[in-house]
């Protein structure tokens, strides 16, 4: 049995907001991987110098995907931001109360 006002794992519900909350971790881990790989790729290009034909695409592709990703990321951490101001927007602030 779980400790009681604990839920179990399988009763999880997961609002809008958490999933894009996900949705932003992934496009930002994706954005970080891309750019890891593309450094990876263009060190390896430039110290061992490869002559094969496929590497002259293979090397590029990180690159491609980091320039994907990063306006991904963007949109979608925009949108989570707006969804968070949504739902504060109800009430001002309280300093707004000790205002001139």
């Amino acid at each position: 049995m779980s400790e009681p006002g604990r839920t179990l794992p399988s009763s999880l519900t997961h609002p809008a907001s958490d999933r894009l909350t996900r949705g932003v971790q992934h496009a930002g881990h994706l954005t970080c991987w891309s750019l890891a790989t593309g450094m990876a790729t263009a060190a390896t290009d430039l110290i061992l110098e490869p002559q094969t034909t496929w590497w002259t695409a293979l090397w590029l592709i990180p690159w491609y995907l980091t320039g994907l990703a990063i306006p991904l990321w963007a949109l979608l951490r925009a949108r989570e931001k707006a969804a968070q101001q949504s739902d504060h927007d109800d009430a001002p602030p309280r300093h707004w109360d000790k205002a001139a």
